[in-house]
């Protein structure tokens, strides 16, 4: 079984191992191999979802290797699933901090199963991709999966607490992303419940577990009754600790560029002369909380930003503590009281608004993808 600490599992800051990172894409063996626990995954996700890198980026710099977008069809639709709960943000706003399609069934509780917390579930990918998780801010998307179902599906948790625990120590944390997936996995952004036995599990773990209380056939879990060692659940409090607020410096004369935890493009409008601030905002924080360890990233990844200064506050003050204008900004579903110009994001496809299903936006967007002949 592979080691569960590799060197993929550390997230350098600096941008050219950014850009080193996604040189060694193998998108053909990423779409054979993804759903493995040593799958040819791109480790990219933090820096996509803290906006140094977009997703259209990654897919133009694979095609300019020449690869045939029909050959890779499995990896650019992956990075088309990230716009596509975006859209769904932008979209539905709030809505999609509530169930969004159906009322999840069969919920017990809105706190968390102790056993999910501390790792100890029994079900051994789990408990050591949870210990990996603590460690590195790290975990692999398909153990997401399984820890979302064994969390909501088995243990009877309403899926909105026990999504918000895993964002808060994923260094990827992307609200639109996690919220929305733990949703489709428990049934209120989708038709059905997803279930993984443990013959599943042992496949794309490496593991031979056997007799844990997921070692039935899929005809069980219907009728399968909560396990012992996850009746047992806490409530989750979750608190962010910023960095201390520090005078900064701006010059009236120059345009104010405003990035925040999920912008921090160093390419962004680079060429130009302006105050760049990073705005940290209590309220948002408060909001959806964040570990001490993703806050270092978030500060790190700044790092590649020229001339970058930090904020603590709210974006009111900001703006009237320091008599900003020519304030700008890039879009995002968070930044909706922000004042100023806004700039659009980088899209990898001209598809817009809201779709009910990924299929039916992804439709759309295969009709965009540069095909050779």
């Amino acid at each position: 079984m592979p080691s569960p600490i590799e060197n993929n599992h550390t997230f350098p800051s600096g941008f050219s191992a950014v850009l080193d990172r996604i040189d060694r894409i193998d998108p053909i063996h990423y779409g054979k191999t993804r759903n493995y626990i040593d799958g040819a995954v791109t480790y990219l996700s933090p820096y996509i979802s803290r906006g140094v890198i977009s997703t259209k980026f990654v897919y133009n710099e694979v095609l300019k290797k020449g690869y045939n977008p029909s050959d890779i069809e499995k990896f650019i639709q992956e990075l088309a699933w990230r716009d596509y709960w975006q859209q769904i943000w932008i979209a539905k706003k709030e809505g999609v901090n509530s169930d969004l399609k159906h009322k999840q069934k069969d919920v017990s509780n809105y706190q968390m199963s102790k056993a999910i917390l501390e790792g100890n579930t029994g079900i051994e990918v789990i408990d050591r991709d949870i210990k990996l998780l603590y460690e590195t801010g790290y975990m692999h998307n398909h153990v997401r999966m399984y820890t979302a179902s064994v969390a909501c599906n088995v243990a009877g948790s309403h899926w909105k607490i026990p999504a918000q625990w895993l964002y808060y120590y994923l260094l990827d944390g992307d609200w639109a992303s996690n919220a929305l997936s733990w949703q489709w996995v428990a049934g209120a952004n989708s038709n059905k419940k997803y279930y993984a036995n443990q013959e599943n599990i042992n496949t794309y773990g490496y593991t031979n577990q056997k007799g844990s209380f997921l070692d039935v056939d899929y005809s069980v879990f219907q009728q399968l009754e909560r396990p012992e060692v996850l009746k047992e659940t806490v409530p989750l409090l979750l608190t962010t600790e910023l960095p201390s607020e520090k005078e900064i410096t701006i010059d009236s004369s120059l345009p104010t560029l405003i990035y925040n935890s999920y912008n921090l493009d160093p390419k962004w409008n680079a060429g130009i002369s302006a105050n760049r601030i990073l705005l940290l905002e209590p309220s948002h924080f408060k909001s959806y909380p964040i570990s001490g360890k993703s806050i270092e990233f978030i500060l790190a990844l700044s790092e590649n930003i020229t001339t970058i200064q930090i904020f603590v506050g709210e974006f009111k003050d900001l703006i009237n503590q320091y008599n900003l204008n020519q304030i700008y900004f890039k879009e995002h579903p968070l930044n909706r009281h922000y004042k100023g110009t806004e700039e659009s994001r980088d899209w990898m496809f001209d598809v817009r608004g809201y779709y009910p299903s990924f299929f039916a936006f992804w439709k759309k967007c295969k009709k965009q993808l540069k095909l050779k002949v």
